[in-house]
């Protein structure tokens, strides 16, 4: 049962490796056009000076209303970064290697152990999952251009 429970696990990884390989192919593909590019930098800024992301704005902040304990929105500084890194000849190194460090600046750095890191680091995905789903939608509805 145990080698079971193994190649089980296994298999996920390699499900999930698969998938950031495939991921990267088509990111690849969008970065080498530059017409494309173009188009996605100004419905992502678009999205950003509309009001339907505030909602999304207002959920990071809820949780954090004393300001001793307010987080900066570390997921809206992320996803800003990679905006401004985004140009036609940028290589998906570069945007993985922008979003590590802000990773690291963000989420591993200001944890002081191991519970307080897998707190944080989940409360993270959570909500870099939550604000990526949002700029979807909102890209699929207003901007169908930047989205495809």
């Amino acid at each position: 049962s145990s080698s079971l429970t193994e190649v089980k696990e296994f298999v996920k990884r390699l499900r999930r490796q698969t998938d950031l390989c495939n991921m990267a192919k088509t990111v690849r593909a969008l970065l080498n056009n530059n017409s494309t590019v173009t188009v996605l930098r100004s419905g992502l800024h678009a999205v950003f000076n509309e009001q339907s992301l505030d909602v999304t704005k207002n959920l990071f902040q809820e949780k954090f209303r004393n300001p001793k304990k307010r987080q900066k929105n570390i997921q809206l500084k992320c996803l800003n970064n990679l905006i401004s890194s985004l140009t036609s000849s940028t290589d998906i190194r570069d945007l993985l290697s922008c979003f590590s460090s802000d990773l690291q600046t963000f989420v591993i750095k200001p944890s002081r152990s191991k519970e307080a890191f897998k707190k944080q680091a989940s409360d993270f995905m959570l909500k870099w999952n939550l604000l990526l789903s949002t700029v979807g939608k909102i890209l699929t509805i207003n901007r169908t251009d930047s989205f495809g």
